[in-house]
């Protein structure tokens, strides 16, 4: 496979910093890309149909009991090792990973280690594609992260413009329909204009009194524990979820609080 002249534009451009997370571990603070940013970067820049992810080694590597909280409650801790192999168009890459597990329950443990281990595997594979993907943090000066984002393919295609490039979903959705060329940049064929109209319009987000009530009754609910919280989640459009996808992290950990606490008191 050789990228389109749109992709690699995209996987050279800088890392736009408002993608960078950070955290404190060992007393040092470390910049890195969430996973679901990276599967969500794969899919705009490569299509959905245009890479696979295989787990092609996991194993348990640590599991012994130990203290949770600061009230050393009973649990387990878990590590797994993961290697996972990313395909783009024939274009193989592969990463190792490990993740972490702390919980009274010994299945959890497992379940979160897990995941972990393969969502750091799949990064660090995806990381050799370049900027988007979080190659940028790996120099210690990051002179490839922009406080300003330099992507040439994240402005909507405005309608009135016939010869601005299409971008590159709007390409995958066209190829789904019919095919077009990936170079194409003349005025939109029958083909690229029902594309058009099959790309998903921007999500609307709602009013922020409204917001803030739903915030306020999904923060009642993870004090309930998980169940409530989840099952509450589940019941938002999605509209809500994306705009609620960062509180659910703080939620999610308040529930487990609860969850303990449930526990305990059982």
């Amino acid at each position: 496979m050789s990228f389109d002249p749109d992709q690699i534009k995209e996987l050279i451009a800088p890392l736009d910093r408002a993608n960078v997370k950070t955290r404190n571990q060992s007393g040092r603070q470390l910049s890195y890309v969430e996973g679901w940013h990276v599967i969500e970067e794969a899919n705009r820049i490569f299509g959905f149909d245009g890479w696979t992810r295989e787990t092609i080694d996991i194993r348990c590597v640590v599991e012994k009991p130990r203290g949770i909280g600061q009230r050393e409650d009973p649990g387990f801790g878990v590590t797994y090792t993961a290697k996972v192999r990313v395909n783009v168009g024939g274009v193989v890459r592969e990463g190792c990973g490990a993740g972490h597990g702390i919980d009274r329950d010994l299945g959890q443990a497992h379940e979160s280690a897990i995941k972990e281990a393969e969502t750091d595997a799949m990064k660090r594979a995806m990381m050799t594609f370049g900027n988007q993907f979080g190659l940028a943090l790996y120099d210690k000066e990051q002179a490839q992260v922009s406080s300003i984002s330099s992507s040439p393919l994240r402005a909507v295609r405005p309608a009135e413009d016939a010869t601005r490039p299409l971008t590159i979903s709007q390409k995958a959705v066209a190829k789904m329909v019919g095919g077009v060329n990936s170079a194409a940049t003349t005025a939109p064929s029958p083909v690229q204009e029902a594309a058009d109209r099959q790309v998903p319009p921007p999500i609307k987000e709602e009013a922020p009194a409204d917001l803030q009530k739903i915030k306020d009754k999904l923060a009642v609910a993870a004090t309930r524990g998980t169940p409530d919280m989840m099952t509450y989640w589940e019941k938002l459009s999605l509209p809500y979820q994306r705009l609620l996808k960062f509180d659910k992290e703080r939620l999610k950990s308040i529930a487990k609080d609860a969850d303990l606490q449930r526990a305990r008191a059982g």
